[in-house]
């Protein structure tokens, strides 16, 4: 990550970058214009440290969220994956890339190797994501799935 000039390594914002990202956590479409009056600079000044803040790694990118449960997508699960070996690790991981119900992947301590979220339309289609995708990719031993009954909090760092 690109920093803003501190000897830490890490972005250095102050109260006005953080009011400016609460607004836009909030609601990303919010006009930069009423931003600016909120606070009570310039929509040129809001401009400036939007630009500030991307360059420095702090904003990354903005996106609109699909529903997708009006999509048809309604069982949302936790899966641990076992390798059979450390090694196994960057191709279980490319293999994973390349199935779109994979929605994030991360690396863990403790028994598993990988931790991936998934997203399918009910339990027969994640019974078969497991069955004939990821429990056939090279490297996997064996899968430890947590269905997801109702996502609870949802929400972004808080600044």
């Amino acid at each position: 990550m690109k920093t803003m000039g501190t000897a830490t390594g890490l972005a250095k914002i102050d109260g006005i970058d953080k009011e400016i990202l609460r607004f836009l956590m909030e609601d990303a479409k919010k006009p930069i214009l009423e931003i600016a009056k909120s606070i009570g600079i310039s929509g040129a000044a809001i401009h400036q440290r939007l630009r500030k803040l991307e360059a420095s790694g702090v904003i990354q990118g903005s996106k609109y969220v699909v529903n997708a449960k009006s999509l048809g997508y309604n069982t949302m699960a936790y899966i641990g994956v076992y390798l059979d070996k450390a090694m196994s690790n960057p191709a279980a991981v490319s293999a994973l890339k390349n199935i779109p119900e994979v929605l994030e992947c991360h690396y863990t301590t403790g028994n598993w190797s990988i931790l991936i979220k998934v997203l399918c339309k009910d339990n027969e289609h994640l019974m078969k994501l497991l069955n004939q995708e990821i429990q056939q990719i090279k490297g996997v031993s064996r899968t430890e799935t947590f269905i997801s009954l109702d996502q609870q909090i949802d929400r972004q760092i808080g600044l």
